[in-house]
């Protein structure tokens, strides 16, 4: 079986492994012929709670490599202070099974600053709730391996249901900054953690 070999960050710490191509399932790939529907992902801001943060996600080519690209101000004003860009998971009133799998698998890179990965299923009914987890996007092109048992709910008590995923978002959020974040590739896999640490 194929194997692919990459730099990955798994709960903070750069691996590298090589991963069964089979053991993956792509969910978006802008690099892929044909290239995998940009429209699907889709911009949000403060703005629709009154803040003043803006959001623009567009299609780019980084260092050779075709991304969607995510970039704007984040502002605190008027009880503001995030952006997103963020993909349905499911068709309108359904969702997704995930619990074949353990993780999400982003391929990214940034200006080196935290961002967030957000779920929701149904059990996120209000504007403000999530499920969430946190990584680094450096300004080298890394994949970036989030288990699914990081992700933690935000203002809800429900755990996370992988078996009903809606959506998934990713976020610039909690403080002032000027966010950049572009992601290559995303996709579920079985393995939450590989490899060894690199040195």
């Amino acid at each position: 079986m194929r194997s692919r070999t990459s730099c990955v960050i798994s709960r903070g710490r750069c691996i590298a492994f090589g991963l069964p191509s089979g053991a993956a399932m792509i969910i978006d790939d802008f690099a892929a012929s044909p290239p995998t529907a940009q429209g699907a992902w889709r911009p949000f801001s403060d703005r629709v709670m009154g803040g003043i943060s803006e959001a623009v996600v567009a299609p780019a080519m980084i260092e050779g490599r075709p991304c969607l690209r995510l970039t704007g101000d984040v502002r605190l004003e008027n009880n503001g202070g995030f952006i997103q860009m963020a993909r349905e998971l499911a068709p309108a009133g359904e969702t997704f099974d995930a619990s074949g799998f353990a993780a999400f698998a982003l391929t990214v890179r940034g200006n080196g600053e935290t961002y967030g990965c957000h779920l929701r299923t149904p059990d996120a009914v209000r504007p403000w709730q999530s499920y969430r987890a946190a990584f680094r996007a450096g300004p080298d092109w890394c994949e970036v391996i989030l288990p699914f048992a990081d992700f933690v709910p935000h203002r809800l008590d429900a755990p996370l249901d992988v078996r009903r995923l809606r959506r998934i978002g990713l976020v610039a959020i909690g403080r002032a900054f000027a966010a950049d974040l572009a992601l290559a590739r995303l996709a579920l896999t079985a393995a939450a953690e590989l490899g060894t640490v690199q040195k």
